[in-house]
């Protein structure tokens, strides 16, 4: 679905990471996907691009198809499928005889209808027809999180012996503490003398954003030098700046817009507190450790696999709902200081202990190659 850091987001990180972790590992890897480099880049993975992501639908489908039966050369020891809808063209030419494992990222036909696409015909046809048909193909799949095996399992009918939940994985060569918050804030440009809350997402409903909004204006007149700095691209962005020039927030809300990868880590420890509002559909919550391996604690709230995360951590740091109320009473405790957050090298070690990359390519390769059946 596109080349990371080109095609920014958490799906392609994860796809980035995992791939070079593998490579790293000796094992020959290829990438297939829409969107990829045509020309040779420095990456001891083979990328082979099979469509163009601004074609129409129709012909990237098919144009999927050709390209893959052109560029086969030998037969592979496993397959890994991440989408439903690039993975379903070549359903039938897969080789036969080769282990293939689904990485579940989330429900693709009801994350399509909370966001805005209401075409009933539409949702039932990738639920049905796409979703399930390439299912049916897969012999194991891999769930970042407890919450999205459950969804797997309840509303897809596949097996829990057929599911197994690996998290995702922090790169801890980038995403470190290696600076103090100010001198983070003075590469940055941030403000030096406030207290800064963090969060970097898509701009789409689910993620909560709005409400996000609404809690900062409640907290306000007890904390005036809050200050928020959303990182990220979306649909509602318009929106999201109209409604914080509505709630009076001009001077403690920030949109970054795009914010360049390699300042991702920067920001993360600038910040005393990075937070994930997410109303539904977050499968694991990659911000989440990224921002813990960088030393600064996260506040979510408890949807999907984000409590998963937080959780052994810190209890405390979960809000109690995903209401605006409970979002301002969390942020409001933790700023004022009445309840104890873990420390700088808390957060670092968990992410270094939980999620280090190269434990978990190694468990993702043995679900692979069948090795964990």
């Amino acid at each position: 679905m596109g080349w990371f850091p080109h095609t920014p987001g958490g799906l392609e990180r994860y796809i980035y990471d995992l791939t070079h972790q593998l490579a790293a590992n000796k094992d020959k890897v290829e990438l297939c996907g829409v969107g990829l480099p045509n020309t040779q880049i420095n990456t001891p993975i083979k990328l082979t691009n099979l469509a163009e992501p601004d074609s129409v639908i129709w012909q990237r489908l098919w144009s999927i198809r050709q390209n893959f039966q052109k560029t086969r050369s030998q037969k592979p020891d496993a397959i890994n499928l991440h989408f439903a809808l690039y993975s379903f063209p070549i359903l039938d030419i897969l080789p036969k005889g080769v282990p293939i494992t689904f990485n579940f990222h989330g429900p693709w036909a009801s994350e399509s209808l909370e966001e805005a696409d209401n075409k009933i015909v539409s949702v039932l046809l990738k639920r049905w027809l796409i979703e399930k048909s390439t299912y049916n193909r897969c012999d194991r799949f891999i769930v970042l999180s407890k919450a999205f095996g459950k969804i797997l399992h309840q509303q897809y009918h596949i097996p829990w012996d057929k599911i197994h939940i690996i998290p995702g994985g922090v790169d801890l060569n980038r995403f470190q503490a290696n600076l103090s918050p100010q001198e983070a804030r003075n590469k940055l440009g941030w403000p030096d003398n406030r207290q800064i809350l963090f969060t970097s997402r898509r701009l789409v409903h689910r993620v909560g954003l709005d409400k996000l909004l609404q809690a900062i204006a409640i907290i306000k007149p007890t904390i005036p030098d809050v200050w928020l700095a959303i990182a990220g691209r979306g649909h509602i962005q318009a929106a999201l700046e109209k409604q914080a020039q509505e709630l009076g927030l001009e001077d403690n809300v920030k949109f970054l817009g795009f914010l360049p990868d390699e300042d991702l880590p920067l920001a993360y420890q600038a910040a005393d507190l990075t937070i994930m509002p997410s109303q539904s559909f977050e499968g694991f919550g990659l911000a989440i450790i990224e921002s813990l391996a960088c030393g600064t604690p996260v506040v979510c709230t408890p949807v999907g696999g984000m409590p998963e995360i937080v959780e052994p951590l810190s209890p405390d740091l979960i809000t109690t709902s995903t209401e605006v109320s409970a979002i301002a009473e969390k942020l409001e405790q933790v700023l004022l200081g009445s309840i104890l957050i873990p420390s700088r090298e808390a957060c670092h070690q968990y992410a270094a202990t939980k999620f280090n990359w190269q434990k978990i390519a190694q468990e993702v390769r043995e679900v692979l190659l069948g090795a964990r059946d």
